[in-house]
Order: C-alpha cells, then sequence, then structure tokens
C-alpha cells in the first residue's frame, strides 16, 4: 500500500478532531482519568483483609490474678481490642448484635484447673464472616501461646502448669466455617444491585434521546406518575429474580435461612426500590444512556462489592473509607441479609436498617420525580 501526503494530512486532521472531542467529552476523562486513581488509593489504603482492633468480649468469671495474667496478651495486641466483662449473657447480645466478633470466657474455676494442670479457656467466634472468624482465632491462641512460653522460660512447676490452657472453641452461626454462606448472602445484594440501578439508568435516558419525552409533556401525566409507572414493572421483575436467588441460596448452596423469610423479602424488596430509584435518577439527571451506563456502575454496583462489607470486615478500614461506606444504602442491607440468613431475627437491627432503607427509597424517588418536571433543555 502507497502512503501518499495526503494520508497524513487527513490522518493529522482526524486526530484533532478526536482529541478535541475527547476533551469535551468530560464523563470518559473522569472515567480514564480519575477512576484508576481512586482504584489505586482504594485497593491500597482502602482495602485490607487484615483483621486490626477486632473487638472480643472477655467474660472474666475468675477474677484471680492469674486468669487475668493468662490473659494479658490480649490487652497488648494491637490486633484485638478486649472489652472486659463478667457477664456471659451480655456477651453473647453484643456477639448476636456484631459488636464484638468474638468471646473469650474464663469459668470460675480456672485459677484451680491451672494449678491442676487443666486448665480450659472457651472461645466463641461470631462465623458470619469466616475469615474475620480465622484470623481471631489465631490471634487469640497466639496471645496464649506467648503467655505459656513466656511463662515456660521461667522453668519449674510455674512453666509446666502455664503449657496446660487448652482453648476449646465453638463458631456460632457458620459451624463448618463455610464461606460459601458467608458470600451467597451478599450475592444476593449484589445481584439486587445490578438488576436494579442499571436496568433503570437507560429508561429515562433513552427517551430523551429519541424524543418520546417531550411528546409526554404535553399531557396531563405528572412526574411521579412516570416515575411510579417506570419502577413498577421491574419492582416485579426484581420480585422474581430475588424469588430464583433466595431458592439458589437455601436448596442448592444449602444456606441456612435463620431469619424471618417475611423480613428478608421485605429488607430486599426495600433495597431493590432504592436500586431502581436510584437508576432512575441517574437516568432522569444525565439524560444519556451512556453516561447513565458509567454513572451506575460508580455509584451501585462497584461501591456495593467493595465498600459495603461483602468481602471483608468494614471495622479493619480507615475510618474515612467507614464514613463513606455508612452513606451507602448497600451497607445497610448486606449487614443486614447476612444477619438474617446465618444468625436470626436482631429485631434493633431490623428497624434501624429497614427505615434507613426507606428513607434512601422515598428521597431517590422525590430526585427521579425532580428530574421529570415539566421542562425542556
Amino acid at each position: 500500500m502507497i502512503i501518499d501526503h495526503g494520508f497524513w494530512r487527513r490522518l493529522r486532521a482526524l486526530l484533532r478532531k478526536e482529541v478535541r472531542q475527547m476533551l469535551r467529552e468530560r464523563s470518559n476523562l473522569a472515567v480514564g482519568l480519575l477512576l484508576p486513581a481512586v482504584l489505586i488509593l482504594l485497593f491500597g489504603y482502602g482495602l485490607s483483609f487484615d483483621v486490626k482492633d477486632a473487638p472480643v468480649a472477655v467474660v472474666l468469671e475468675d477474677s484471680a490474678p492469674t486468669a487475668r495474667d493468662v490473659l494479658a496478651g490480649l490487652q497488648g495486641s494491637r490486633y484485638l481490642s478486649p472489652s472486659w466483662t463478667t457477664d456471659m449473657a451480655s456477651a453473647e447480645r453484643q456477639l448476636r448484635a456484631g459488636e464484638v466478633v468474638a468471646i473469650v470466657r474464663v469459668p470460675p474455676d480456672f485459677s484451680r484447673q491451672l494449678a491442676a494442670g487443666q486448665a480450659r479457656l472457651q472461645l466463641v467466634l461470631n462465623g458470619v464472616d469466616s475469615n474475620t472468624a480465622s484470623v481471631v482465632e489465631g490471634y487469640v491462641s497466639g496471645a496464649i501461646a506467648s503467655w505459656a512460653a513466656h511463662r515456660a522460660d521461667r522453668g519449674g512447676q510455674a512453666g509446666a502448669a502455664a503449657g496446660s490452657v487448652q482453648i476449646v472453641q465453638r463458631i456460632w452461626f457458620n459451624e463448618a466455617a463455610n464461606s460459601t454462606w458467608f458470600l451467597v448472602p451478599g450475592l444476593i445484594a449484589l445481584v439486587m444491585t445490578l438488576i436494579g440501578a442499571f436496568l433503570t439508568s437507560l429508561l429515562i435516558a433513552r427517551e430523551w434521546e429519541r424524543g418520546t419525552l417531550e411528546a409526554l409533556f404535553v399531557t396531563p401525566v405528572r412526574p411521579l406518575e412516570l416515575v411510579l409507572s417506570k419502577l413498577a414493572p421491574y419492582v416485579v421483575l426484581g420480585a422474581i429474580d430475588l424469588a430464583l436467588c433466595l431458592l439458589a441460596a437455601r436448596y442448592l448452596f444449602e444456606v441456612p435461612m435463620r431469619g424471618s423469610l417475611a423480613v428478608i423479602v421485605l429488607a430486599s424488596l426495600l433495597y431493590l426500590t432504592v436500586s431502581l430509584a436510584l437508576g432512575l435518577f441517574i437516568s432522569g439527571a444525565t439524560r444519556n444512556q451512556f453516561e447513565a451506563s458509567q454513572m451506575a456502575l460508580l455509584t451501585s454496583f462497584l461501591p456495593a462489592m467493595m465498600l459495603s462489607g461483602f468481602v471483608f470486615d468494614l471495622r479493619n478500614v480507615p475510618v474515612a473509607i467507614q464514613a463513606i461506606s455508612q452513606v451507602l444504602p448497600a451497607t445497610h442491607y448486606m449487614g443486614l441479609i447476612k444477619t438474617l440468613f446465618l444468625a436470626g431475627d436482631n429485631w434493633p437491627m431490623i428497624v434501624r436498617d429497614c427505615s434507613i432503607l426507606a428513607l434512601y427509597a422515598l428521597a431517590l424517588v422525590a430526585g427521579a420525580r425532580w428530574t421529570l418536571r415539566k421542562r425542556l433543555p
């Protein structure tokens, strides 16, 4: 192929045109330049599979100095944040509410057992997050082993007694430490996010691009009626998808469903409405299908996957990331659906998170209605 002088002239002209067009498309520039930087900073600084300052309830039923000495390693660890109590019932309530990830119980006769060379500690772990439970178990065992090694260095009878502490472990809510039980409820949240925000993010933008929305503006149809008419079919479609997810979780993956099915369905439909309304709001605000799909990805699916507690415990991330995560509707639904599946009905948590989701749904429906007020651009 012969390349003449006109080829380079035409190529330069096309390059200038494409560069100018790229600079005019600010949404593309934002995705191309800002998204990589955000992801690098987020994964590098914000996300971590390490466990730090994990809250642990220590039930000290034996107040002898020997018992406190054995558990001194928990107090000095930067990985554990123990809180001391003498009431096992209170510690169990904290574990069920997700306020602590483990309970270390010192029985009343611990000192006597230690002197006899048969001491036992009980470790109860919250198995909803199997990864965190496994890491915390290692930290507690390591702290006890460190104490035992320190006492063994002193030799004699004290050293022999030090090596006789046995940890009796129990895992609540996920007895088999099965990661599938932890992941599948979270996947339901991701599916609700995906089908919600992405399906409706193109609806209004498509009508703006085709010009059919202007025709509706000359009719008596009101914005709220238009929003509700677009939401209703997709709520039904999402409910069908929810039913498929619940059936797969129960019978295909054999995830226990310890909470009320009615509460699970109600919370899921609330979150589905939030996702659908978010998609409609994005669609009405951008009025462009390409921009709407990008915004739906950046504001719904990616945050739901990375900042909602789907993979790791949010207590392990920096405070700024924790604050951002609490603004996301997905965070409240993710924690609620996992608790309902594995731990059962926690009514303070149900009322709090469902109220938050209802407020989000009302706010986003109002926002979508505002984008559809009768005015032409």
